[in-house]
């Protein structure tokens, strides 16, 4: 049994009240642990010279992997994930995608499919080591694969477009189909930052037709979508000809997606000209979305991208549109959008009396050029944790020009002679609603990095039973720590001084040990001596 230590284990097991889960590097302390418990033997993974660990392996394909507007997340488990930065759509290369899932079993990463319509913090990709470990020559090999060519996942961003509108009419159409028809366009490049900019409403008429494009693109309108009174059955039809007379041309009509076959592609110069199929006068989800995305992103359309939407267009049976929403679970949906990054706040705990540093405000004190408290809103400024909280009370208009509050949402606690958990009340009941969880920092750590930060919430999945998250160094808990939202009740009701962790044994189930490389997460710094300790080291 004293052979497992330094070994990976293999399969999660209990001792007592300790939870050891799989992949957990073991120590002395846990082989002790787990003999105590009854363990004779283990079952456990060494690496070799020649492997890679798989955190590792997946932060790297990751990191190549990423082009513009995409964010990668912190390594955990072998996986690491790959975010949306800005609303638009994802780009995959698909060819070197299958290129790379091709080189080991070790190595696979899964995506969002190429075009799909995406939000800020939702996943675009998932990096995922099978085994506990990858070879290295597959992770360099693969790396410098990626990094020769383009990026493969990346987002095309959404552009605030301001289009152009015409609707024809004949003696039958009614105005409510108008009002319809300009609802259905509204909401539609809404949801990518768009508007309509001008609309004209025309007799279905081919010169008509023509003088309202002209009209339309003179005002600088871009694109110009023309729904007609009848739908249009060839290039002959009014919309066709209305364009072909305005000066324009037509470069496509028809595309393989039903509904909207009936769409004609066209341009004036270098305006897109879209003959919209009637079918777009519903919300549901047809071709015409297709074509408003991929132009709502600066994505030219041509004759033979419209051809090749034929894979996955037949969308009949596609009850409604799907639009980017908030999901309700960060680690999963059945919706059939892919998982957004969790939203997690942060509190900087920042209100304490600051006894034990003798005359002076231990958060005050200079480290490095700058006062304690700025080291630690700097490192979670720089994570994607928002809003940031800031709890004050001991001097706090100090505290707060020290920390650079500009960005910073700052509480204070009138109460905070009364203990820290006064204070962490305080910074929960102001978070806003909608939060996956929050990460609880504390003012007089300002060792901890904003990779700690990161690695805690990639870790946090309440649906795989990861809803605390504590980072340890070298076996031992320290802070931060992340607390799910279904805590934060019970997280309310606590007093004095004996902040959150006095929820880890009635909670211990929902623990998540997450192992960091800072020991500045068991490091505070409570009094002079400790600082000046401190500084001297980094001499």
């Amino acid at each position: 049994m004293q052979a497992a230590a330094g070994g990976i284990l293999a399969h999660s097991l209990s001792a007592g009240s300790q939870r050891f889960k799989k992949g957990r590097v073991l120590s002395a302390d846990d082989i002790a642990a787990l003999k105590a418990a009854g363990y004779e033997r283990v079952h456990i993974a060494r690496l070799e010279a020649d492997d890679m660990a798989e955190d590792e392996a997946a932060g790297r394909i990751a990191a190549a992997a990423a082009g513009p507007h995409a964010r990668v997340g912190a390594a955990f488990t072998g996986r690491a994930n790959l975010y949306a930065e800005s609303a638009g759509l994802a780009r995959i290369d698909t060819r070197r995608l299958d290129e790379l899932n091709e080189q080991d079993e070790a190595l696979t990463i899964a995506t969002v499919p190429d075009y799909d319509m995406v939000e800020p913090g939702q996943m675009l990709a998932t990096v995922k080591i099978i085994p506990f470990a990858a070879p290295r020559n597959v992770i360099e090999r693969s790396e410098a694969m990626l990094q020769a060519a383009g990026p493969l996942v990346q987002v095309a961003p959404f552009q605030p477009k301001a289009a152009g509108l015409i609707l024809t009419r004949v003696a039958e159409t009614k105005a409510s189909v108008l009002v319809k028809t300009e609802q259905a366009v509204a909401q539609r490049l809404a949801l990518m930052g768009g508007r309509i900019a001008a609309m004209r409403i025309v007799a279905h008429d081919e010169a008509a037709v023509a003088e309202a494009i002209a009209e339309l693109k003179a005002q600088g309108c871009e694109p110009i979508l023309i729904f007609g009174a009848s739908a249009t059955v060839d290039r002959l039809d009014m919309v066709p000809a209305g364009l072909v007379r305005a000066g324009g041309m037509v470069e496509h009509f028809g595309m393989p997606v039903d509904p909207g076959n009936l769409l004609m592609l066209g341009r004036h110069g270098d305006v897109p000209v879209v003959g919209v199929p009637g079918c777009a006068r519903s919300p549901k989800l047809n071709g015409f979305d297709w074509v408003l995305q991929r132009l709502c992103a600066g994505i030219a359309v041509r004759r033979r991208d419209i051809m090749r939407m034929g894979a996955g267009g037949l969308l009949k049976e596609i009850p409604s549109r799907p639009m980017p929403r908030a999901q309700t679970d960060a680690a999963s949906s059945d919706t059939g959008t892919a998982p957004r990054r969790p939203k997690i706040a942060a509190i900087i705990l920042a209100a304490g009396m600051s006894r034990r540093f003798g005359d002076g405000h231990k958060l005050l004190a200079d480290l490095e050029g700058k006062p304690v408290i700025r080291h630690v809103t700097d490192a979670v400024r720089a994570s994607s944790t928002r809003p940031i909280l800031l709890v004050t009370g001991h001097q706090a208009d100090a505290v707060v020009a020290a920390a650079g509050s500009n960005d910073l949402t700052v509480i204070h606690n009138p109460s905070y002679a009364d203990g820290l958990a006064s204070s962490l009340r305080v910074g929960l009941a102001a978070l806003p609603a909608g939060l996956d969880g929050v990460v609880v920092c504390l003012g007089d750590m300002p060792d901890v990095g904003t990779a700690v930060l990161e690695k805690l919430i990639t870790a946090f999945n309440p649906v795989e039973g990861r809803a605390i998250c504590l980072p340890i160094h070298n076996g031992k808990r320290g802070n931060p720590t992340l607390w799910g939202a279904q805590f934060l009740p019970d997280l309310l009701r606590l007093e004095g001084d004996s902040g959150a962790r006095s929820l880890f044994g009635p909670y211990a189930d929902w623990i998540c040990e997450v192992p960091v490389d800072d020991p500045g997460i068991l490091q505070d710094y409570d009094t002079e001596a400790m600082l000046a300790n401190r500084r001297a080291a980094k001499r």
